[in-house]
């Protein structure tokens, strides 16, 4: 049994290892591919070595990770072992693959700044964004933006903002207004897409009814929609009165058919509709009619009625 568990959790993190190894890939490719041949920055300790791979021609790989040491060293002294092994790993890919994938300066798509940004920010992100969603990193300002945050309580993205403005103003000295420009659209798209993948592009709806007759929409949203139901406790502030709420998670596209329902049983019910960018576990999945294991919620809850 200890065996397989361990197996298992060899597998998990090899699996964990390849996507941030992917992911790093894919970043690095991007920023070979599309913004080195058109003199674009990224932030961070790479934008740094990007400046001084134009002026002087250095390898940015390296250069990227000689720029992580102090920051990794500063990382193991005021936040740990484990916080930093993963980063070190992460860094010492992507910088590789910084090297390796420099060939590609070679075969720029377009020409097109705009295009070259759009296209730039999206891969990139994707790759970042893969990394990210493997709780892995790439170093650079992430090192120093949470050692911030620890000592400091200071927002993380406030911290990131504020280094690669000071980034692209050396950029805007030495390469013009409209390098730096195109580089902030890239880093806002960039962003976008990176929020998207590590939050999931599955957009769900969270649902909240309020209503006397929550047993029977609770019941109808089972039968009709098939998903599991919870009921949450609460009181009125102002009554005092006990009741229950009914809590679902739903995909977008169900909404209108949940609102349907909520609307036939009680046309008076309280319904708040949330975004919830990502549901993982038991109980969004469809339900098995057949299965008596699917909801043990609802299991419950009919024992508690028939009691």
């Amino acid at each position: 049994m200890m065996h397989h568990v361990h197996m298992r959790v060899l597998g998990h993190r090899a699996m964990r290892y390849m996507g941030i190894a992917l992911g790093c890939l894919i970043a690095s490719s991007a920023i070979n591919i599309f913004l080195i041949p058109a003199h674009l920055l990224t932030g961070g300790a790479t934008g740094i070595a990007m400046i001084v791979y134009y002026l002087f021609g250095l390898p940015i790989g390296i250069q990227t990770f000689l720029y992580n040491i102090p920051l990794l060293f500063m990382a193991w002294k005021l936040m740990g072992r484990s916080y930093t092994v993963d980063i070190i790993i992460g860094t010492a890919i992507f910088s590789a693959f910084l090297d390796l994938t420099r060939p590609l300066n070679a075969y720029a798509p377009v020409s097109d700044m705009m295009l070259t940004t759009v296209y730039g920010g999206v891969f990139a992100g994707l790759g970042y964004g893969l990394v990210f969603r493997m709780n892995g990193s790439t170093g650079g300002f992430d090192i120093l933006a949470a050692i911030v945050r620890k000592y400091y309580d200071l927002h993380m993205g406030g911290v990131l903002f504020a280094m690669n403005c000071l980034i692209m103003l050396i950029a805007a000295f030495l390469f013009g207004m409209a390098p730096a420009m195109f580089t902030l659209i890239y880093m806002f798209i960039n962003a976008t897409v990176v929020d998207k993948i590590v939050a999931g592009f599955n957009h769900r709806k969270a649902v909240l009814i309020v209503s006397d007759k929550y047993r029977e929409i609770a019941e109808n949203i089972i039968d009709e929609m098939h998903r599991g139901v919870t009921f949450l406790h609460g009181q009125g502030a102002y009554t005092r009165r006990e009741r229950n709420v009914v809590f679902v998670a739903v995909g977008t596209t169900q909404v209108g058919k949940l609102k349907f329902i909520v609307h036939n049983v009680d046309p008076h019910a309280f319904v708040i509709i949330m975004s919830a960018n990502e549901v993982m576990g038991r109980g969004f999945g469809r339900i098995n009619q057949n299965d008596a294991s699917a909801s043990d919620e609802d299991d419950d809850e009919r024992e508690h009625e028939r009691k």
